[in-house]
């Protein structure tokens, strides 16, 4: 099941009672990876294991990390849930259209973020991920509980693994003609497409953000950013590259730019000195 490599991030939560609620959900629709930024909550204790019911599992091999980059540690696909509707430049998707996304690249972790209860994410946070979705509610009321929200996004999820797992098994079953001889299939051709398949992979959420670190430092470097407009600038370059969802060799190809360009600057500094 692809959904098995989601991650459910909750960002600071602060409700134990919302926490056991979001492990009951988890374990409703088959999730058990949960993964608390900074907890505000003893999320082992009574209360929260009051509202797991049966789900004390989740809670018990929950991961308590103390920052997001530490929680998407290894993942390569990120969405993230949102209220904003203003001062927000990257589109807010619908859960129905956006969810499907996380579960293309079966047996690679993927994460689905939420926010704090009192406040969601900041700017900041939402720069990690590249994609976002907005659960649509009344205009009378727009707040929703957090363990509500993670039950939609859990049953969308879920819903689409079960309908890509039963295509994968009709397309099986209505098979009625023998598969090639594997003496037809060229030697190397396994091992080649392993190779490209990787190259071509969605580059880790980690890997992005060495770059984006890299990035920042040398546009400092050289006048382009300004320390106290680098965060906003900067957020800019975290959206338009999260719209291009940069592959892994994509990511080494710009690395090797700036690091060209930092030799370079190097380089001329010391000629200008001899």
């Amino acid at each position: 099941m692809a959904m098995g490599g989601v991650k459910i991030i909750l960002v600071e939560p602060a409700g134990p009672l919302n926490v056991g609620s979001v492990a009951r959900v988890m374990k409703n629709f088959g999730f058990n990876q949960l993964v608390l930024v900074n907890p505000q909550c003893d999320f082992l204790g009574i209360e929260a294991k009051k509202m797991a019911v049966h789900a004390w599992d989740i809670l018990e091999s929950a991961v308590s990390v103390a920052t997001l980059p530490e929680a998407l540690q290894g993942c390569r696909r990120a969405i993230a849930t949102t209220g904003i509707t203003h001062h927000w430049q990257a589109p807010l998707e619908n859960p129905y259209t956006a969810l499907p996304w996380l579960l293309e690249e079966i047996g690679q972790p993927a994460a689905l973020i939420f926010g704090r209860e009192d406040r969601g994410l900041t700017n900041q946070e939402l720069n990690y991920a590249q994609r976002f979705v907005r659960i649509p509610t009344s205009s009378n009321y727009q707040s929703l509980n957090l363990a509500t929200a993670v039950a939609i996004c859990c049953y969308e999820l879920a819903k689409e693994d079960k309908e890509n797992e039963d295509d994968t098994t009709r397309r099986h079953e209505s098979r009625s003609f023998p598969l090639s001889p594997p003496h037809l299939v060229p030697p190397s051709s396994s091992s080649a497409s392993d190779e490209s398949s990787s190259d071509s992979e969605l580059a880790p959420l980690d890997v992005v953000e060495a770059y984006y670190q890299q990035l920042e430092s040398l546009l400092l470097k050289i006048g382009y950013l300004y320390p106290h407009t680098a965060a906003s600038r900067m957020e800019k370059f975290r959206q338009l590259y999260n719209r291009a969802q940069l592959q892994t060799r994509e990511v080494s190809m710009l690395r090797g730019i700036l690091r060209q360009v930092e030799w370079a600057l190097e380089n001329k500094s010391d000629h200008e000195n001899s």
